[in-house]
């Protein structure tokens, strides 16, 4: 069979599928209090369609050419020399941070006992591998309505063991990375962001995720972009990418592609301390590392949903702002988000504080809510401290609680991702407006 024969059939199969996505997909209009409003949620139309179909055709079943594609495309939109791929957003976090132990780094590998400068208010898959490497987090508190750490609050938190700061954008919205950046660089500290909420989100100007020596990024169908499961480590440092690259591929030396050998031109030619010389390369390791690689289906979908990421970023901006004006009128009830001045937040969600002085909790407006067809999320783990999982760990806690306390009593987001129109919102601010009027 021909080359072109085989082009002509695999257009065949892109046309079929364009025509099965249009006839099993049709739009459909929002129904008020029948159709759920998820908070997050994929976005997605024929072209993920035709691109998987693609990689499939391929029975590339590793990461290969949609994979070495959708790295050079993320890593061109963050404007930054490195992205690097792997299965998820919590997998890039681990690789992150583990890729800092590396005894290669000399004098800066983070070691056991050093402490890593994180939130309480936060997500568990940041803190974890603080943990899991032997490390001490050290928390904080956040602001209420950024639900981000102050830059006070963060410098009060740097001691004789600190070696580092290890903080998600909260929801999408920005802390202040040039002065954590500054931070950072006076004491010696590795900072890596935390961006998975975050993508396309930025302070001056400059996207967040670069500003960090390391930050991360989750593909999971509720973020951004999807590719189903998956996630992305970002460095601007080349020694950097070797290390997380190693720790994401079983911790080996070797840095060949999947499917490729010798890429070094000297495969049997390396002497590794009580290794015989010339041990195969491929199968040295100089790590404890993990196989946590991006499959090329999932990359293709990557792929797919970049061509639209800009259409995502601003849909998120519009709703957000569109919830933000009409929630305004319910101010005396809530305390609603609030970002940095010199930010624009690539909003993951719309949180909402229930102020003290309210005359309903929490639980009653959720609840309210998810009957009303609308979803709801807490944010994030509310205060670690308190969760069963982390009651017996070894941390550093640098004043009060008090703003993470009220954030797992009060505190609650709804949707504005892309997939939620118009309609929707004025339905989400009637039916909350609905509940405190009747409360």
């Amino acid at each position: 069979m021909t080359n072109q024969k085989i082009t002509n059939i695999r257009q065949s199969i892109f046309d079929l599928a364009y025509e099965f996505y249009e006839a099993s997909y049709p739009p459909k209009p929002f129904r008020p209090g029948v159709d759920y409003i998820p908070v997050s949620g994929k976005v997605i139309d024929a072209s993920e369609l035709i691109h998987s179909i693609d990689a499939a055709l391929d029975m590339w079943l590793t990461a290969g050419r949609h994979a070495q594609q959708f790295e050079r495309k993320l890593a061109k939109f963050m404007n930054v020399r490195h992205a690097i791929l792997c299965n998820s957003g919590s997998s890039a976090n681990l690789l992150a941070l583990s890729a800092l132990t590396s005894i290669q780094l000399d004098d800066r590998q983070l070691v056991p006992g050093d402490e890593i400068i994180t939130v309480a208010a936060g997500f568990p898959t940041t803190v974890n591998p603080i943990i899991q490497n032997n490390l001490t987090p050290v928390f904080i508190d956040t602001e209420l309505g950024y639900y981000n750490p102050s830059i006070e609050s963060v410098f009060n938190a740097i001691g004789p063991k600190t070696r580092g700061i290890f903080i998600a954008h909260t929801l999408g919205n920005p802390y202040d990375s040039i002065e954590i950046r500054k931070l950072a660089d006076q004491h010696n500290l590795w900072f890596i962001e935390d961006n998975c909420d975050a993508l396309g989100s930025t302070i001056n100007n400059q996207l967040t995720g670069t500003f960090g020596d390391l930050s991360t990024l989750s593909m999971y169908p509720a973020h951004h972009i999807t590719t189903g499961e998956g996630g992305s480590v970002f460095t601007n440092n080349p020694s950097l990418k070797v290390l997380v690259e190693s720790y994401r591929e079983w911790g080996r030396d070797c840095w060949c592609d999947p499917g490729k050998d010798d890429t070094c031109g000297k495969r049997f030619q390396w002497q590794f301390e009580n290794l015989p010389f010339g041990y195969d390369h491929k199968y040295v390791y100089s790590h404890i590392g993990y196989n946590l690689k991006m499959t090329d289906f999932q990359a293709s979908i990557g792929n797919a949903q970049l061509d639209k990421l800009d259409d995502f970023i601003a849909i998120r901006k519009n709703n957000f702002n569109h919830l933000h004006y009409k929630m305004k009128s319910l101010e005396d009830y809530f305390i609603l988000p609030k970002s940095l001045e010199n930010s624009d937040p690539s909003w993951f969600g719309y949180p909402i504080t229930l102020k003290k002085q309210c005359h309903f909790d929490r639980r009653d407006i959720t609840t309210f809510l998810e009957k009303s067809k609308i979803g709801t999320r807490l944010l994030f783990g509310g205060n670690l401290l308190r969760q069963p999982a982390y009651k017996d760990i070894n941390y550093r806690q640098v004043g009060t609680l008090k703003n993470t306390d009220l954030i797992a009593e009060n505190t609650f987001w709804v949707g504005i991702y892309p997939g939620i129109s118009k309609d929707m919102l004025n339905y989400m601010h009637d039916t909350i407006s609905k509940f405190v009027n009747s409360a």
